[in-house]
């Protein structure tokens, strides 16, 4: 599968965006999904992740209440929508997928098969 991340932007503290992760393939729908986000100089961190029915959602500690990962399948589309955003916010946002990844694995990296680019999110104070 191929991975499409778009959405990003310039925002002020406080505003919202709404990132997309479109994928090809015809079995999207079974595919665990995830949000993952880099920040100069830091590590890779987790950010949000689904399963295959949209029905099972984990997030970071530092996102929840404020993010939300949802998805399409008949769109073949990943959405993470980020509200009440924050300058620590910024960084890197990428999508990534894997078939037979399990709930209790999906906030590593390295649990993922698939991987789009990422798209900028800045957010200023």
């Amino acid at each position: 599968v191929q991975l499409q991340a778009s959405g990003g932007g310039l925002v002020r503290a406080g505003d919202s965006l709404r990132l997309s992760c479109a994928a090809s393939g015809r079995t999207f729908g079974r595919f665990f999904m995830g949000w993952f986000r880099q920040a100069p100089g830091k590590e890779r961190e987790f950010v949000a992740s689904l399963n295959w029915s949209g029905g099972s959602t984990i997030y970071a500690d530092s996102v929840k209440g404020r993010f939300t990962i949802s998805r399409d399948n008949a769109k073949n589309t990943v959405y993470l929508q980020m509200n009440s955003l924050e300058p620590e916010d910024t960084a890197v946002y990428s999508c990534a997928a894997d078939r037979s990844l399990i709930l209790s694995s999906a906030a590593t990296a390295s649990a993922y098969n698939y991987w789009g680019q990422g798209t900028q999110v800045t957010v200023s104070s």
